[in-house]
């Protein structure tokens, strides 16, 4: 954005700490006013504990397809990285908090549970939009240049939130706070301004790992330490090729996303219906219909989730995730939108379909099934689910 001409002090002067102070409350209140819920400042140097978190998770192959994290990861360390001229790092914190049970969905195995972050308009063009207008303003208010980000950068929201005071890095590592529990969204606004800063958030988890006992992938290698190959939001967002066999029963019905380890948390108690309410909460997007969602195909997919993170991952990879749910569903009657989905054009469809049709239909149906399949089947990795859910392993009969 562009420079903005002085406004409340010429924070360059000798009223430099009074003027820094008094913009820094006219921004809170400016980011109240446009719906923000927290706000608070740290130094562009804050966490040098990040970079060497992350190289730890880079060195294991704890990021998995999520290659843009390798990419970027001496920018990420630091905010300097990406934009030398930053002498601030404003975050801001938005409450999401649903106003239903997100965990509640998972008993009803013929509809799909999506992540209440992802239950309605997609927070990154509401965020962004609002980070835009509050940047202006800053601008306009005060000599100076701004950036905004949302999600969508080389940012370490995370560890930046927690070292200006918003909440701190649980073991889950989401940021939770005292008085939103685990549902914030996060935006920044990095700024040539030399504001005052917050405190660091201290840790309040304790000993309780709530959040740890109920993953239902064991995603957790220990407290704070998450492996994202091992994790349902990883597996059904960004993960490119087939659910591993090992944690197809365990996604149940998530067709994208997971939120238990958000939902158990004990801080949640104290976080209120989120003014974002309009974000989320659309029954419609909080328990589709499995059928219907694996009648999607590419052009119904893009106009059903136009304005939705539901588009993130793309129609084969959202089907996908369908296809596991609906065999996980235990309802012989969605056996008929699997054996559809058989000859669908992606081999990523096709072979999640044949393991859901596995799991809904007797052995001999579904070798027979099988027989006619694999005759016209050229792709070797759908071959390859044949073969496993077979249990013969080998491709000779074929």
């Amino acid at each position: 954005m562009a420079r903005g001409r002085a406004g409340i002090a010429d924070l360059r002067g000798p009223r430099l700490l009074s003027g820094a102070i008094a913009l820094k409350a006219a921004l809170a209140r400016e980011a109240g006013a446009l719906g923000f819920d927290c706000v608070g400042v740290t130094a562009p140097d804050s966490i040098p504990h990040a970079a060497i978190n992350l190289r730890a998770f880079l060195a294991a192959r704890a990021h998995g397809d999520m290659e843009w994290l390798a990419r970027d990861h001496e920018r990420r360390a630091d905010p300097r990285g990406l934009w030398p001229d930053v002498k601030s790092v404003i975050m801001l914190g938005l409450n999401y908090g649903p106003g239903h049970d997100p965990l509640a969905i998972l008993t009803q195995r013929t509809r799909g549970a999506i992540s209440v972050y992802a239950q309605g308009s997609d927070y990154h063009d509401v965020i962004k939009q609002r980070l835009k207008r509050l940047g202006r303003w800053l601008v306009a208010t005060a000599p100076c240049a701004v950036k905004v980000f949302v999600d969508t950068a080389a940012v370490m929201e995370k560890p930046l939130a927690h070292a200006a005071g918003l909440g701190w890095q649980g073991k889950h590592t989401n940021l939770v706070s005292r008085e939103y529990g685990s549902w914030l969204f996060l935006g920044a606004i990095f700024t040539t301004l030399d504001l005052p800063r917050d405190a660091k958030a201290t840790d309040h988890c304790g000993s309780c790992q709530a959040c740890l006992d109920i993953c239902p992938t064991a995603a957790f290698l220990a407290p704070y330490k998450l492996d994202a190959r091992r994790c349902i939001s990883y597996l059904t967002i960004e993960h490119k090729g087939p659910i591993p066999h090992q944690f197809r029963k365990a996604i149940g019905n998530r067709i994208l996303g997971c939120d238990d380890c958000i939902a158990v948390c004990p801080w949640n108690k104290f976080a209120q219906l989120g003014r974002e309410a309009k974000l989320a909460a659309r029954e419609s997007s909080r328990a589709p219909d499995l059928a219907e969602l694996a009648r999607l195909d590419a052009a119904a997919f893009r106009a059903r989730f136009v304005k939705s993170p539901v588009k993130r991952p793309g129609r084969d990879r959202f089907v996908r995730n369908v296809l596991i749910a609906i065999g996980n569903s235990k309802e012989g009657t969605l056996a008929v939108e699997a054996e559809r989905l058989l000859s669908d054009a992606s081999p990523l469809v096709r072979g999640a379909a044949v393991w859901a049709l596995s799991q809904l239909i007797g052995p001999e149906p579904f070798a027979a099934k099988a027989a006619l399949a694999m005759a016209a089947e050229t792709d070797d990795s759908v071959r390859a689910e044949w073969q496993t859910a077979l249990g013969d392993g080998s491709a000779s009969r074929w």
